[in-house]
């Protein structure tokens, strides 16, 4: 990327310096029929001029905010310039000024004017090329920073799928730990559910972005395990509609919500009662999820680390491209989220 900028630059400056100096050459070959080689070395000073500031003054002193050093260093740089190029003898534009002295006019014009033009005309150049200095150093630090912006983006999503994979293994361990435990013929099925869960995990989802198929199909398997283990499953729920086979997504970004339904939605008696809903129009992807407000409350200080990472999670990846709603209701807690898939 840096190479590319070079050779971008490169090519500014050379058509800029064609531009530039096919004008004065121009005119000399109009009004003198020829091109003095004096002539020649005397128009290139100007690169010297902008060059002198733009690739040492500027960022040598104006850069690292040696203002007043930079001043006198500028004023002393620009009066040997105009010492040398008018000690070259040589037939230029700025000469037929001198003729000027000899017409009358009311108010005569100053004396050395072509001097002054020279003076002038070389001032400008050695401030374009202080412009471009701080206009080159700028996009060069706006490009640093768009970079690191993105680099700790991409450490904090790693930070927060690190913290939200141990998260889903302690609650999917204690699914079968739970069927283990009580003996249960669905144990078998249960680990080999959840190795499917951990191959996705391990292969999947440490990728950037999956098809929404394999997500899906993560989120099928979870909620097979969690039926696995519970006494009775009958009131839980889950819906899928909509055409998704060709959708992508960021991965893991739905779970959290699913697990959370899981932990907290079993009621007094003993009853889980979960409702889960998935449907993809074109691409917008409408997710919701509600469960009973159970017995089990939560831990402030050690839960809720899901909940609080995959809103982070929206937050960096979809940024003014979802919305979402928790609210708690008859009785009922529930999660509505509405994603744009890009």
């Amino acid at each position: 990327m840096k190479r590319t900028f070079r050779i971008k630059e490169v090519w500014i400056h050379l058509i800029s310096w064609i531009c530039l100096l096919s004008f004065p050459i121009g005119i000399t070959l109009v009004q003198n029929g020829k091109i003095q080689p004096a002539f020649l070395s005397q128009i290139f000073f100007n690169p010297i001029v902008f060059y002198a500031n733009y690739s040492f003054l500027a960022p040598k002193l104006l850069l690292k905010k040696k203002i007043v050093l930079y001043i006198f260093a500028s004023i002393g740089f620009l009066i040997l310039i105009n010492f040398i190029v008018n000690k070259i003898p040589v037939h230029a534009p700025f000469d037929r000024l001198d003729n000027l002295k000899h017409l009358k006019y009311s108010f005569p014009p100053p004396r050395n004017l072509k001097y002054a033009m020279r003076g002038i005309f070389f001032f400008a150049f050695f401030l374009l090329g202080g412009i471009f200095c701080l206009m080159v150093d700028f996009y060069k630090r706006d490009k640093v920073s768009k970079e690191t912006e993105v680099q700790r983006t991409e450490t904090e999503l790693q930070f927060l799928k690190a913290q939200l994979n141990p998260h889903f293994l302690f609650n999917s361990l204690n699914s079968v730990y739970s069927l283990v435990r009580n003996k249960s013929n669905d144990a078998p099925e249960a680990v080999l559910t959840l190795s499917e869960l951990m191959r996705y995990m391990l292969y999947e989802a440490n990728q950037e972005i999956v098809p929404l198929i394999k997500e899906i199909e993560y989120i099928k398997n979870y909620v097979s395990l969690q039926r696995l283990r519970l006494s009775n499953s009958e009131d839980v729920r889950l819906s899928i509609k909509g055409e998704y086979e060709k959708k992508k997504i960021y991965p893991l970004l739905l779970i959290s919500f699913i697990e959370n339904a899981f932990k907290y939605g079993t009621d007094f008696k003993g009853v889980t009662d979960i409702n889960i809903r998935i449907q993809v129009v074109e691409n917008t992807l409408t997710f919701s999820v509600d469960n009973v407000i159970g017995v089990y409350r939560k831990n402030k200080n050690n839960s809720g680390v899901g909940l609080i990472n995959i809103k982070n999670r929206l937050e960096l990846l979809y940024p003014n491209l979802y919305t979402l709603g928790i609210q708690e209701k008859n009785g009922r807690h529930m999660v509505d989220l509405t994603l744009i898939l890009t």
